[in-house]
């Protein structure tokens, strides 16, 4: 098929007028179809009834070491949901906190002690004039609405084939001591599904910070979501690179079950050096007694080992793999060879990013929410929503049956053309 840029102005205006005709009854189909976050489907969810059955009142709450699991006690978390925890963080359990239900808050209240109270004894970064984070671009909107709230000022990082730009990264970190932390998305990213190679993360354990308190946040969300058995990346572990490097305590470790289990029920765990755990226990001493116990004991008893945790992963890449192929397939079949979009072709993962021609991507998102296609909100994957090139777009894949997704992605892929041209014709 002719690439559009090389289309004359005549080809182009009758291309625009035919698609415009075809975008026009798809909008009169009234269409309600969500691709916005990367949700785990009904499908998934309903995967894992069984779940519920693992605590009864016949059962016994008491943990191995003896903690009865409904009472209170036991910050830090019971010893088997460290270790199954650990095992996913592929660090000791003695290195492992188990929180709550969402890694998302751990990383919030991380970035808020920080403000608060400090990092490990170091100046609290309410009292500074200026802190920044770097940030890998396009990466995960959360992550950049945490810094943001806390009036941080947020740098963008390029993302590279193999992970940031570390030329960049190791200018800002080894000489301003207003840079502070650096979010990651290690394995399978969020949005492009890139994981950091070697090079890249004996690099960031290398680090020289100028900042005593300076924090590697390596949100390893995606550690075994997997989508093929015989086609899996591998990350370097990044604790005990760090440790090895002589800076044990650089990194901060974020995993959760929310894509394992229950988004909202799962328990979250953070990963670090002996001196951070012990500062963050002094502080949460105050703030809370413990977490959820009984959903700990739950879901060890459940997986029992994580390799019943790798084989439950196993259930959910039977269901999101088709959608993952379904939509690199329409995307090859509708845009192959006209050159006005690329994207990613993750093999784990939630998301699939697709980079528009320059100036598009919110006329993108808005045709397709006309349409009654939502996806995520155009410059999401960028600090303060503002993507420079106004050309990343987030697909979403797994939340919605096959079948809408596949009418989702009829409307995307027309968008895609009709918001092109129309680029084309303004030139």
């Amino acid at each position: 098929m002719k690439a559009y840029k090389d289309m004359t102005k005549e080809e182009l205006q009758a291309l625009k007028d035919e698609l415009t005709k075809m975008y026009e009854d798809a909008k009169g189909k009234g269409l309600k179809l969500n691709m916005a976050r990367g949700l785990p489907s009904a499908e998934q969810l309903d995967m894992e009834a069984d779940f519920f059955n693992t605590l009864n009142p016949s059962v016994n709450f008491k943990s191995e070491a003896g903690i009865d699991c409904r009472n209170y006690g036991e910050l830090i978390g019971i010893t088997e949901a460290r270790k199954l925890m650990g095992d996913m963080l592929e660090i000791p359990a003695d290195n492992v906190f188990v929180f709550g239900n969402s890694s998302l808050n751990v990383m919030y209240d991380t970035v808020a002690r920080s403000v608060i109270h400090g990092v490990c004894g170091s100046t609290p970064w309410c009292k500074l004039d200026k802190v920044k984070f770097l940030c890998p671009v396009p990466g995960y909107d959360r992550h950049f609405a945490i810094t943001e709230q806390f009036g941080i000022e947020m740098i963008n990082i390029p993302m590279k084939a193999d992970g940031p730009d570390m030329d960049m990264v190791e200018q800002y970190v080894n000489n301003d001591p207003a840079v502070k932390g650096i979010w990651c998305v290690p394995k399978y990213s969020n949005p492009q599904g890139i994981t950091y190679s070697d090079e890249v993360v004996l690099r960031f354990a290398n680090l020289k910070p100028a900042a005593e308190d300076f924090r590697i946040y390596w949100d390893n969300a995606y550690a075994i979501h997997h989508l093929y058995d015989d086609k899996q990346d591998q990350l370097i572990e990044i604790l005990g690179a760090c440790t090895k490097a002589g800076n044990p305590d650089m990194v901060f470790k974020f995993c959760s079950t929310s894509k394992v289990t229950f988004p909202g029920s799962g328990i979250a765990a953070l990963g670090a050096s002996t001196n951070n755990l012990d500062f963050i226990k002094k502080i949460m001493t105050v703030q809370t007694i413990g977490h959820d116990k009984l959903n700990q004991l739950r879901h060890v008893r459940y997986f029992k080992d994580f390799a019943g945790m790798k084989a439950h992963m196993k259930k959910h890449a039977e269901i999101l793999r088709p959608k993952f192929e379904l939509v690199l397939a329409e995307l090859e079949k509708g845009l192959g060879g006209l050159e006005i979009g690329e994207w990613t072709k993750p093999i784990g993962g939630y998301f699939v990013s697709f980079q528009a021609v320059d100036g598009c991507a919110k006329k993108i998102v808005a045709m397709c929410k006309d349409a009654g296609v939502t996806l995520t909100g155009a410059g999401a994957t960028y600090p303060y929503k503002n993507d420079p090139q106004d050309s990343n777009i987030r697909i979403a894949p797994t939340f919605p049956p096959i079948d809408e997704l596949a009418k989702a992605l009829e409307i995307f892929i027309l968008c895609v053309k009709l918001a092109s041209v129309e680029k084309l014709l303004e030139a």
